[in-house]
């Protein structure tokens, strides 16, 4: 194993371990130079490396979903160029000396020719959508009607449904929420029908609404595995169980919320408006500020002793969970300054109360007074990594709306500090949950494991794009780009479709338990409809600067505040994004607003298709709004 230039890494010793111990991991990096027999990279954490190349050597380029495999272990030195970020994996040897030596084994380039990343080109987010919504929609319903008594929670790794007959309202929220963000993104009209009929099924079935006392919540789901479906009140989460946790309403408009913002249907307006009167009757402290995360089922209070644990706690999930859920997309489409108060106040919660000054990570779980709550279930004193980053992403958006300093000022904080912390740094990608103190080295030990689930990828992608976007900052963009190679090289399921779970620290899928599955109580189609939607709208007009296309389809009876359809794709930067062109039904339409990035509807009984085109704002047209 000499001969290459470098090849030792002789930052790690291999100590007692003896010259023939050897593993297999992975590494993550940019080409510096190469030979031969050699490439020398710079890792994610600057650290150099010299891998070792052999005449078994195979590469490949990453590929989206539904794309063919494309073996480059031919054309190796005409593809790895200096600049070309790449993952290799492969056996790893201790040496004699100390150190180790890096073997090749498989190395997978994540772009080729001018473009560096393969996921910035055009459609790239689009087409994994459209691939994304095509397998739940077959795995659910296959290729005939769509008929929500059959949705089934759990979906197997392959795509088949499995016995348990439990129908749960947020999963199916969260598979109406993907297939209106495919029909946005692609003007597919059957992934539109699915989200419809989800979010009607969700109206049918799911929904408990007592006119007389303005009350409207929604079940934990439905069991039909007899005769009759039996309705599940409370919670039967472990968590969450015999209660109405905050977060369970929260993701029952996620899908409600999206589908409105396509069709304008009052009925699902309605609702969200319910459930948004639900959070400020029964949940929210008007003494103190925030929402509690639990009510009991019977009383409604917040204060219940049947509560035990949850019993006036706030926490993460009842604080931050609305602005992204359906909060933020809420306000895109009415445009009601009351949502935007209502966001507001959940920010002002976070940077007032979740910040600690011993800790990189935020505090999650709190007492009714605020007070810290650090003994709490599976939680304790610790840190869900993917939270943290979630802060950081929807600080920055809602900063483009009402810029405060302290938002900008968490958001960076934590956006600098999470790296070092919470991220691999030698494989890429990001970890799930650690210590939110440092152990006597130094180090936010892992509390269980070292996997990597992929929700929390989606949100380190997003809140650096953003950011990127937002500041102009090459660090935030690298770090994006490192995110969303791990997530595109590891996560996608090639061979059965969907995306995994949870991967190993070195990008192995891990199927076990529950994490085997596609559709389960934790995972349903958003986190990865929400990753393909915002990735492209940060990629294509902030980053990239070039033009992208959305669907709508308003409904006969639309309900759009001031009659307007408001196409504005997230919160983004002042001025940075104006409407282009619009069409009605195939037709040029002019009578819209490109500053306000609003469609004044035509009269009319028919119902409409309207597309739109969106265009980044010139430098010369615009202030710098940093």
């Amino acid at each position: 194993m000499t001969g290459a230039p470098g090849v030792r890494d002789t930052g790690t010793e291999a100590g007692s371990l003896g010259a023939d111990f050897s593993f297999s991991d992975t590494v993550a990096g940019t080409v510096v130079d190469l030979g031969s027999d050699w490439i020398r990279l710079r890792c994610v954490d600057g650290r150099p490396l010299t891998l070792r190349l052999t005449d078994t050597t195979s590469a490949q380029l990453l590929r989206n979903l539904g794309a063919p495999y494309e073996d480059v272990s031919g054309r190796l030195h005409e593809v790895l160029r200096p600049g070309r970020f790449l993952f290799s994996h492969g056996p790893v040897h201790a040496e004699p000396g100390g150190g180790f030596t890096f073997q090749a084994g498989h190395l997978t380039v994540a772009g080729e020719g001018g473009r560096a990343f393969a996921f910035e080109s055009p459609g790239w987010w689009v087409e994994q959508l459209r691939q994304l919504a095509r397998f739940y929609r077959r795995a659910q319903f296959g290729t005939g009607p769509v008929d929500f008594d059959h949705y089934r929670t759990e979906i197997r790794a392959g795509g088949g449904r499995s016995d348990l007959h439990v129908q749960e309202t947020d999963t199916i929220s969260r598979l109406v929420y993907g297939m209106a963000t495919a029909f946005m993104m692609t003007g597919d009209e059957d992934f539109l029908e699915v989200a419809e009929r989800g979010a009607q099924y969700l109206r049918d079935h799911l929904r408990f609404h007592d006119p007389d006392s303005g009350v409207l919540y929604w079940y934990h789901g439905v069991d039909r595995s007899g005769s009759r479906e039996r309705k599940l009140f409370a919670s039967e989460f472990g968590d969450d169980y015999q209660a109405i946790p905050a977060y369970e309403q929260i993701y029952a408009l996620v899908g409600l919320t999206q589908t409105y913002r396509v069709t304008g249907d009052p009925r699902l307006l309605h609702d969200i408006e319910g459930t948004v009167g639900l959070f400020e009757r029964y949940f929210a402290d008007h003494r103190l500020g925030g929402y509690y995360s639990h009510i009991d089922p019977v009383s409604l209070s917040p204060h219940d002793p049947a509560l035990a644990g949850n019993r006036s706690r706030k926490n993460w999930n009842s604080i931050g969970d609305h602005a992204p859920a359906y909060l933020i997309n809420l306000y895109l489409a009415t445009g009601e300054q009351r949502h935007a108060r209502m966001l507001e106040h959940t920010f002002d919660m976070i940077t007032a109360h979740m910040p600690d000054p011993d800790s990189p990570f935020v505090q999650e779980r709190f007492h009714g007074d605020w007070s810290p709550d650090r003994t709490w279930g599976w939680q304790q004193d610790r840190a869900v990594v993917g939270h943290n980053l979630k802060i950081a992403w929807n600080l920055t958006r809602m900063h483009h709306l009402l810029p405060k300093p302290q938002y900008r000022e968490l958001a960076h904080r934590l956006a600098r500090r999470l790296p070092a912390v919470g991220r691999d740094r030698q494989r890429g990608g990001w970890y799930d949950l650690l210590q939110r103190r440092p152990d006597a080295h130094g180090r936010h030990a892992f509390v269980w494991h070292d996997r990597k689930a992929w929700w929390q990828q989606e949100q380190a992608i997003l809140a650096y794009l953003i950011l990127a976007g937002h500041t102009g900052d090459t660090g935030f963009l690298e770090q994006a780009r490192e995110a969303a190679a791990f997530y595109n090289a590891f996560f996608l399921d090639h061979d059965e479709g969907g995306v995994h779970f949870t991967v190993t620290a070195q990008g192995i899928p891990y199927l076990v338990g529950n994490e085997r599955l596609k559709g389960s109580h934790a995972m349903s189609m958003y986190h990865k409809a929400e990753l393909c939607y915002l990735a492209e709208v940060y990629t294509r007009l902030l980053i990239e600067r070039e033009p992208m296309e959305l669907w709508f389809r308003p409904h006969r009876q639309a309900r759009y505040p001031q009659d307007v359809l408001r196409v504005a794709p997230d919160l983004l930067p002042p001025d940075r994004v104006r409407l282009d062109q619009v069409a009605v039904n195939g037709l040029p339409y002019h009578d819209f607003d490109p500053e306000a990035l609003t469609v004044a509807l035509p009269a009319g009984k028919e119902r409409l298709t309207v597309r739109v085109r969106l265009v980044p704002v010139r430098e010369d047209l615009r202030g710098d709004h940093r």
